[in-house]
């Protein structure tokens, strides 16, 4: 390795900033930008544990309200899960492309 390369990233904002993205692409954290297939993958496992918690709530819970908000909530999540994962798949098809 070269002593006086200066090709690395200089601070946080040049950290986030490797490798180079463009418009929303750039709220994706760089770890999670390199390894784009890998993150849907755990995002859609964890959208199936919450939606069984959310299942699980429903059929554990009675008629409260507060059962229908917590069933609601891990629904919501696992929707948010689900919707971030096929994001991160659509950006790794284009990239691929």
């Amino acid at each position: 390795m070269d002593a006086n390369n200066d090709s690395s990233p200089r601070g946080l904002r040049g950290w986030w900033a490797s490798p180079p993205r463009t418009g929303m692409r750039r709220i994706i954290a760089p770890w999670e930008y390199r390894h784009l297939r890998g993150f849907a993958q755990v995002r859609i496992a964890s959208a199936a544990v919450l939606a069984v918690l959310g299942l699980i709530t429903l059929s554990a819970g009675g008629t409260d309200t507060k059962t229908y908000a917590w069933a609601m909530f891990f629904l919501a999540l696992a929707i948010a899960q689900l919707a971030f994962a096929y994001w991160l798949l659509s950006i790794a098809r284009s990239t691929a492309a």
